[in-house]
């Protein structure tokens, strides 16, 4: 199969669909790469490394799409990269369909199959292509949280950890996920106050476990959410329905009651947020304030630290990339259900249900 790989184009997005590395083994399993000049110069990998692997690079994304079959990406396309896709494509990306129906109209009219990482599934029901980015994104999290908690950032002027003598902030995570663990984790490294909210008493129960005095953890009720919000200074959104849109957990009066000069941040707001303040930011512009209250809401927080986010995704990502290339979306989808669940859009339709309901669109299941 001929495999392209274009530069991301995303406001900050230096990550790439395929490390050198993975072009390797596409490239020893007899497939055709081509790479878009400068790709990988975000991850500190120029155009001789790909050379080396054996990838042909190419000036434009318009030469990337047209000598290629598949198309391996990061972030969702943007409206420029929309226009290039055409029925031949197969698209193997993040997608993030639920929050954003002009794109999934734009890939419907392309006619293009598009399977979206965040919806690929494990044995277990786990989301593999969407864990190694959880996981930066929720220690990204505290760190962004601890630096716009800083008074000259026009935070609170809270450190994080205290010190001897003066209490540590309280943080609040919404979710034990994948993201929420990680927040944790980092929180608890800065020694701060940390409570756990989730809707299932048996993560809570294994939350307690792993974390042990660590942590508090308590049921996500309204209640106890909104008795969360008034007293922490960092409050970290990390909620997730697969291929749905996020529950808007906070709402503007609960915002109201908040300390100012207190940090949200939204992990979730890819899949269009979990409070109901929050709206898309980017890396040059990343925070916004609401009643005083300071709002983190980029979409692509890995990229941010996108050598390290791109070597890790591309060792989940791999695995399904050679499995495509090798037997084509059609027979690779027919001998793996959990890379089916991936299909978000082929043919000009939405293939995922959680995509169709959260968009008001037609589902129809391929065939």
């Amino acid at each position: 199969m001929r495999v392209g790989v274009p530069k991301e184009i995303k406001n900050h997005e230096y990550r790439v669909g395929l490390t050198p590395a993975s072009v390797k083994e596409l490239v020893a399993a007899g497939h055709e790469l081509f790479v878009e000049t400068g790709a990988g110069n975000g991850i500190d990998c120029p155009d001789a490394a790909y050379q080396r692997s054996g990838a042909t690079i190419l000036p434009t994304a318009g030469e990337v799409f047209s000598a290629a079959e598949m198309i391996v990406k990061v972030k969702e396309p943007q409206a420029s990269e929309i226009a290039l896709l055409e029925p031949r494509h197969l698209l193997f990306t993040y997608l993030h369909l639920a929050a954003d129906k002009p794109q999934a109209e734009g890939l419907m009219k392309s006619g293009a199959t598009c399977i979206a990482y965040e919806t690929v599934t494990s044995r277990s029901g786990a989301l593999p292509l969407l864990k190694p980015m959880s996981e930066v994104a929720g220690r990204m999290s505290v760190q962004v949280g601890a630096h716009y908690l800083e008074k000259e950032q026009g935070g609170r002027g809270v450190l994080l950890g205290g010190v001897p003598g003066v209490s540590p902030a309280k943080v609040a995570i919404l979710g034990g996920g994948v993201s929420g663990v990680n927040a944790a984790q980092m929180a608890v490294g800065m020694r701060a106050d940390v409570t756990i909210y989730d809707i299932s008493n048996e993560r809570l129960a294994e939350l307690d476990m792993f974390f042990s005095s660590q942590i508090k953890t308590a049921y996500a009720s309204r209640a106890a959410i909104a008795n969360a919000v008034e007293e922490a200074e960092l409050v970290i959104g990390a909620v997730l329905v697969p291929g749905a849109a996020a529950p808007k957990l906070v709402t503007r009066d609960m915002l109201k009651t908040m300390k100012r000069g207190s940090v949200l941040v939204d992990i979730a707001i890819d899949q269009g947020g979990c409070f109901e303040t929050s709206r898309a930011t980017t890396h040059d512009d990343p925070v916004f304030e609401v009643d005083g209250v300071i709002h983190y809401c980029v979409a692509n927080m890995p990229g941010a630290v996108s050598r390290t986010s791109a070597f890790a995704l591309n060792n989940a990502t791999l695995p399904f990339a050679l499995k495509l290339a090798n037997l084509g979306a059609a027979e690779a989808m027919r001998q793996d259900s959990h890379l089916a669940n991936g299909l978000n859009v082929s043919g000009g339709k939405i293939r995922h249900e959680a995509v169709a309901e959260a968009l008001d669109l037609p589902f129809e299941a391929a065939a």
